[in-house]
């Protein structure tokens, strides 16, 4: 399977054939290193928007297979800043590197970037857009807890308006037959082209406003943050931003496979006491970021 110099752009482009073929490199990087595969290929680490995981995992993960980063995590130490378009400098950076992630406030600057350079773009997050490699590692994450992709139900819950996360997951669950239920207030539920896509793929979903309706019918439960960044009316925001808070004594009658994840960050959506119970799976599932990403890297760059 050939995804060399191919741009990772959004996970609807891959195939579920696609899919498990990375999530099986994803999974054989994870038990044995290849820490020499991308001597001498250069990645461009390129933040237009703040990052942790996504960018330190992508770093990381270009670093352990030998590779070399250089980039930026702050797009005002960039021409940018003196009205460079977002074209000219990935041209340019294009130039420069033999890969190039990035993440963008702005929905599709991916797909503008990949118009502007033949190096592969890795796309870490467009606006409330989508995030493939994030789904990536999730659906990694799901299928090393729960030994299987097919036909899990699944709860996604709090900002599934703007969450790119939640969108893009969503989008790569029809593949697997999973039953979707999505938890969040009104004003924050699933985008209707996301819930078209699901119908015309006669997936199962459902529209709930309470965790307490899903939480003990789920394998998987899908926490994210209200994303205060992305609300043009901050009032709104001010009346949804902690809507939902999962606590430890809310999993006590939910399924003993039941894995909670989140793309992180977390704020106040789940407290500190869900670490301690066998259910919590986040700080595993962010670490996934690292071999999933690592795939990902010799796959376009044709190593591996």
């Amino acid at each position: 399977m050939n995804f060399t110099n191919r741009d990772i752009i959004g996970i609807s482009e891959l195939t579920k054939t696609e899919i498990l073929h990375i999530l099986k490199i994803a999974k054989s990087l994870k038990q044995k290193p290849q820490p020499k595969i991308l001597e001498h290929k250069v990645m461009g680490s390129c933040f237009f928007e703040p990052s942790t995981r996504t960018r330190l995992s992508f770093e990381t993960a270009m670093e352990r297979l030998g590779g070399k980063v250089v980039g930026f995590a702050d797009p005002g130490v960039t021409s940018a800043k003196k009205g460079e378009s977002l074209f000219d400098a990935i041209k340019i950076i294009g130039q420069y590197v033999d890969v190039i992630a990035m993440r963008h406030p702005i929905e599709g600057a991916a797909r503008r970037a990949a118009e502007a350079t033949d190096k592969p773009i890795l796309n870490g997050g467009d606006g409330a857009n989508q995030h493939p490699t994030q789904t990536l590692l999730d659906l990694f994450t799901i299928q090393e807890c729960q030994k299987k992709l097919e036909g899990l139900s699944i709860a996604l819950v709090g900002d599934l308006k703007y969450g790119r996360t939640t969108h893009s997951l969503a989008q790569a669950l029809a593949h697997f037959n999973a039953k979707l239920y999505f938890v969040a207030p009104d004003s924050l539920q699933m985008p209707g082209y996301i819930c078209d896509e699901l119908k015309n793929n006669n997936i199962k979903f459902s529209i709930h406003q309470k965790i307490e309706e899903v939480i003990n019918k789920v394998d998987i439960f899908y926490m994210t943050r209200i994303q205060g960044e992305r609300f043009a009316d901050p009032m709104e925001y001010e009346r949804v931003k902690n809507v939902f808070v999962l606590n430890a004594k809310m999993l006590e009658k939910a399924k003993p496979n039941l894995k909670v994840m989140h793309p992180l960050p977390r704020v106040n959506e789940i407290t500190t006491s869900v670490d301690k119970t066998p259910h919590a799976y986040y700080f595993e599932q962010a670490e996934n970021g690292l071999y999933v990403r690592e795939a990902l890297l010799g796959l376009v760059l044709g190593k591996l």
